[in-house]
């Protein structure tokens, strides 16, 4: 349900802060105000007439009152007397960041300075939008916690193509971007509005950006549909996060004549796996295979386990179309109602899709297990595999439950050492996050139909445990080549330890459920874990587990051979997955390449190769997100009106955020709709408090709530207090 106009379009501008009206004109709050602001706008002159016209000073005699003040600042050498007007003398200190336009007022710039992220005004943004790269210049006063500044120079746009809805006046049109940070519409020139219709989903490209507070220019160079309809808004989510419609005519024409017979001089080349017990075991509507485990019992005693990868880059060459293509996208991507892939489908679904019954090459580790799951041997290298069953997750939990079935006996074996495996992984510190993700069932037309837990069972970990051994003994292998030399260049998944900060603020928000963390301690990762099991079917379970994984850092690829905190591994990496994730693949070259004797390489290179996955993996993340939260809108669209219960998931300085209990779904509650009271927001003990009833709203309250409106543009669904 989209907000009702009284404009055509909405403005980034904003009014001036006024003084003055019918309060006494005091010479020192005018000094101090006319200081404030030329030094909030240190690279302007401004003539008397304008200070008093801009800061609305009302005096029977302003000129006259305001001259003999201006003349005390230039005299203390504050400001500069120009031939008519007067500038600040302030020496102005710029700083880079990144625009984080958080809400239509206010902005913040993110910068790595000491600074920390600078509080900017949108009608001082200089027209930047978010995302942007800026130079900003900080004042020299703080009036919050933060420091303040005001947008110079925009160094580089993250985008000039936006996505959203396009309305239709009589003289132009404008389109509203889907992007919540974007808070300013563009003008589209009734020429350039393609064949699009009225609120219609479209993608346009900005052509001119005009003066301070006015609205951007456009034409639309693409119609994805009506809006409020699934695959146009997919489309515009996809166009959103700059997610590729489709291959190019020359990356699939490349992919297709790519050979799918093994050459049996290959063959001969590779370690041959093909006579033993190999099977995949992969979600209901997969359809590219990319690990498969090999099970292989040993006189000794001991058993062979190879965890065989499809050997993408047998087929993906440097300096070729599909190289310069998996490197642009980096990633696939999981929307709600498709993928969009890293490579075109006759790799990833044909060529290296480990199909049952069908011989494949892959690059595998191979360990040889004793009883108690410690490694005897290992091997890496090319290999060729046959495997013998397809198993979805539900079909090899049959096999583990009741130990019949095709290969039963291999997967309780491997299910045995995978549980012994996991445990060994909790007593090094690793930690046990089990949160509680969901996926929808849709219709035909992509009408959500319900929203489904997703339920790990062993066969999950039986497949995670053994993918974890496989990335976990690689890196190892590689960093251990050169030991106590200068160490070969690789690409490793690292997780940093937690910001301590963060740790201690999680610790106090966890003592008021009665949970104590020793923070002290070196071992933290086992303090967090004590805590999930301490809280496990508690009301507070999910709060708590949310706000410890939002303590955490966030993992990265990274030629830096640091260790993995959250999986409590020296050295970590992505080996297993390259078919959808392009670090796999240069883990697979390197891997290669010191398996064949080479010299280290370059590690700038492959470090600027690390950053751009690291970016395009939060990309993906992001878009995801969208998409799970469009579904969540449409479904609560279209759901019982009625009351729900529900659970404080956040808390921000205009709104409470609720999730529904029993869809899942997140809401908010704005606070200028909660009219019972003033509430004010008490950040570092995560509550409101109501000024005068003094009722407290803290994270992690049960409430009751009802929905009042969803918004499918924005995605956002709001709620309202049930006998609050």
């Amino acid at each position: 349900m989209s907000k009702k106009r009284n404009k055509p379009a909405r403005s980034a501008g904003g009014k001036p802060p006024h003084i003055g009206g019918k309060r006494k004109f005091d010479p020192k709050v005018i000094k101090e105000k006319i200081l404030d602001y030329l030094d909030s706008n240190i690279s302007k002159a401004f003539s008397s007439k304008q200070l008093i016209k801009r800061l609305n000073i009302r005096d029977a005699s302003s000129k006259a009152s305001v001259l003999p003040i201006l003349e005390m600042l230039e005299r203390e050498g504050k400001i500069e007397r120009l031939r008519n007007s007067y500038k600040s003398l302030r020496k102005a200190e710029t700083v880079q960041g990144v625009v984080d336009h958080v809400n239509a007022r206010f902005a913040y710039i993110i910068t790595n300075t000491d600074h920390g992220d600078i509080w900017v005004k949108t009608d001082l943004l200089k027209n930047a939008m978010d995302g942007d790269t800026v130079e900003v210049m900080v004042f020299s006063k703080r009036h919050g916690k933060r420091p303040e500044g005001q947008v110079e120079k925009i160094i580089t746009r993250k985008t000039v193509e936006l996505v959203g809805k396009i309305e239709f006046s009589t003289r132009y049109a404008f389109v509203v971007p889907d992007n919540r940070k974007i808070h300013i519409d563009v003008f589209i020139p009734l020429n350039k509005v393609l064949a699009a219709n009225h609120k219609d989903k479209v993608i346009i490209k900005i052509n001119k950006w005009p003066s301070h507070g006015q609205n951007p220019e456009g034409e639309v160079i693409r119609v994805l549909g009506p809006a409020g309809k699934h695959e146009a808004e997919m489309h515009s989510i996809m166009a959103e996060f700059g997610l590729p419609f489709e291959f190019s005519n020359k990356v699939e024409e490349e992919a297709n004549k790519l050979n799918d017979k093994l050459p049996t001089e290959e063959i001969k080349k590779r370690k041959d796996f093909r006579p033993i017990t190999t099977f995949t075991i992969d979600p209901l509507d997969a359809k590219d295979f990319d690990d498969a485990i090999s099970y292989k019992t040993l006189k000794s005693g001991n058993v062979e386990v190879g965890i065989h990868i499809a050997d993408v880059t047998h087929y993906v060459r440097p300096k070729t179309g599909l190289e310069e293509e998996a490197v642009k996208r980096a990633t696939s991507v999981y929307l709600v109602d498709r993928t969009i892939p890293m490579l075109p489908e006759h790799i990833s679904n044909g060529l290296c899709s480990l199909r049952p019954n069908e011989d494949k090459f892959t690059f595998s580790a191979v360990f040889e297990l004793t009883p108690e799951a410690q490694i005897a041997k290992e091997w890496f290298g090319r290999t060729v595999i046959h495997s013998n069953r397809r198993f979805t997750y539900e079909e090899a939990q049959q096999g583990i439950e009741t130990k019949k079935g095709d290969f039963a006996k291999e997967l309780n074996a491997l299910n045995t050492l995978a549980k012994i495996l996991k445990k060994e992984r909790a007593k090094r510190g690793a930690i046990n996050f089990e949160t509680t993700e969901v996926r929808f069932e849709l219709a035909e037309d992509g009408t959500p139909l319900r929203v489904v837990p997703k339920v790990r069972v062993d066969a999950h970990k039986l497949v995670e445990e053994f993918m974890l051994l496989a990335n976990k003994r690689v890196a190892q292998y590689v960093f251990d080549l050169h030991k106590g030399k200068e160490r070969d260049t690789f690409v490793y998944r690292t997780h940093d330890n937690p910001d301590p900060e963060k740790i201690n603020t999680f610790a106090t928000f966890a003592k008021r459920f009665g949970h104590e963390i020793d923070v002290e301690g070196n071992r933290i990762s086992n303090a967090i874990n004590a805590l999930i099991a301490e809280i496990e079917g508690k009301p507070e379970e999910n709060v708590l587990q949310s706000l410890a994984i939002r303590s955490m850092a966030k993992a990265k690829y990274t030629t830096e051979a640091n260790g993995h905190f959250g999986l409590a591994f020296t050295h970590y990496t992505h080996f297993t997955s390259p078919i959808r994730r392009y670090p796999d693949m240069m883990v697979h070259r390197l891997l290669q390449h010191y398996l064949s004797g080479g010299k280290s390489v370059n590690e700038e290179d492959y470090e600027e190769l690390c950053l751009h996955s690291s970016d395009m993996e939060k990309r993906a993340a992001e878009a995801e997100r969208a998409s799970i939260k469009y579904k969540q809108v449409e479904f609560m669209q279209n759901a019982e009106k009625k009351p729900y219960e529900g659970v404080i998931t956040g808390l921000t300085e205009w709104g409470i955020f609720v999730e529904i209990t029993e869809t899942k779904c997140e809401g908010m509650i704005r606070m200028s709709e909660m009219n019972d009271d003033f509430y004010e927001f008490d950040e570092d003990n995560y509550r409101i408090i109501g000024k005068r009833n003094k009722k407290m709203l803290s994270l992690g309250d049960k409430v009751v709530v009802e929905v009042i409106d969803t918004n499918i543009d924005r995605r956002t669904i709001d709620l309202a207090f049930v006998n609050s």
